[in-house]
């Protein structure tokens, strides 16, 4: 995979998960306890041997900048290739929104690279993909464009690119839809082809008054390329709402699919290494399937959580199918229930909160209960 860049596209609408988003982008989302949503792609990127990476900047760049600093955890700090940083287009009067502005003003870090291949891919997905079987494939099929999809396991409400393909995973047609039935070819935002097909759709689609890659790139204009579809068969979550990052962060609990994501031998998941000390369990604990990270305090109990770093939960504490970011405190005697609790949130003693399953209760940012 020498011939192929990568870039991991962060600029995403964060519309449906506002609640978590106000002052970071989707991808930066903490995730499992001690990683971030763009670790994933990040990761399955460098896996597959792909050492020349652009990482577009989205509008709250902090803690992406923060979390991925210079690549050294994924191993792109590199005197050649590694890590490159693609800023957002300056302030014009072109007010169109979209991540197709951001690419076209970057297209000299494609165009320059001496790569002749480049992959596309979102931030806001988890899975753990090879790239090397998306490329065999591609010259396989001797297709322009190939882009990788999923397929459907359940219904739902959701903005997604519905794929439709002949035997031989040719595309023959392709769909934005609002809503998944079980079953649905649904696009993961991945797109393989060469460099030159790449700046062909980024430059026409844009100086057209296009906004969107997907959309007004590779949908509006699918007839004049072949595309080949790619299934990927792993687990795959899309955090594209509220219940679903929720959902996702409890599918790590199950371990056949902490398996499939953190397990894969040739494929680890890389992330920020913060050293802290490990978890403290002390002599009141009571903790069942959850997963909990270094730093934590544990005198309560905790039962289907996700705990991050430096959490502290106090004794008598009830902590159950709960999502604690970093630095929270759950005081003594407090009871949560289905509650995503953002960064250094503190709920006071013995206070009672709780949400529904598919609504969970959400605690912005340093708010004290």
């Amino acid at each position: 995979m020498k011939q192929v860049m990568g870039i991991v596209n962060l600029q995403e609408s964060s519309a449906s998960i506002r609640d978590l988003t106000v002052t970071r982008a989707v991808e930066s989302l903490p995730f499992a306890g001690r990683y971030r949503l763009m670790d994933f792609a990040l990761s399955s990127l460098v896996n597959s041997g792909i050492n020349s990476v652009g990482v577009t900047l989205p509008d709250y760049s902090r803690s992406v900048l923060d979390h991925i600093r210079s690549g050294k955890d994924w191993d792109l700090a590199r005197r050649r290739d590694g890590l490159t940083w693609l800023p957002a287009a300056l302030p014009d009067n072109d007010s169109r929104k979209g991540d197709l502005k951001d690419l076209y003003a970057n297209l000299d870090f494609v165009e320059l690279n001496d790569r002749k291949y480049v992959v596309l891919t979102a931030g806001s997905f988890v899975y753990n993909i090879d790239f090397n079987d998306v490329f065999k494939f591609m010259e396989e099929t001797e297709a322009d464009i190939t882009m990788v999809y999923h397929v459907a396991k359940r219904d739902r409400n959701a903005k997604n690119v519905v794929v439709q393909t002949s035997t031989n995973g040719i595309v023959t047609d392709l769909a934005e839809t609002s809503s998944v039935k079980k079953g649905d070819k649904l696009a993961m935002s991945i797109y393989l082809m060469p460099v030159p097909t790449f700046a062909y759709i980024v430059r026409s689609t844009y100086e057209r008054g296009g906004q969107d890659f997907t959309i007004d790139g590779i949908i509006r204009h699918a007839n004049e390329h072949k595309i080949s579809a790619y299934e990927h068969k792993g687990y795959i979550a899309h955090v594209n709402s509220t219940s679903e990052y929720y959902k996702a962060n409890r599918d790590m609990l199950k371990p056949e699919i902490w398996e499939q994501i953190f397990m894969q031998k040739e494929r680890p998941i890389f992330t920020k290494v913060k050293d802290e000390v490990p978890v403290q369990y002390k002599n009141t604990a009571n903790v069942k399937n959850s997963l909990v990270a270094n730093g934590c305090i544990i005198r309560g109990t905790v039962e289907n959580s996700i705990i991050f770093r430096g959490v502290n939960i106090g004794k008598d504490a009830v902590v159950k199918d709960c999502i604690l970011m970093q630095r929270c405190d759950v005081g003594e005697g407090a009871k949560v229930e289905n509650l995503i609790a953002d960064k250094n949130v503190i709920i006071s003693k013995n206070r009672w909160l709780k949400g529904a399953e598919n609504y969970p209760y959400i605690v912005a940012k340093n708010v004290r209960i």
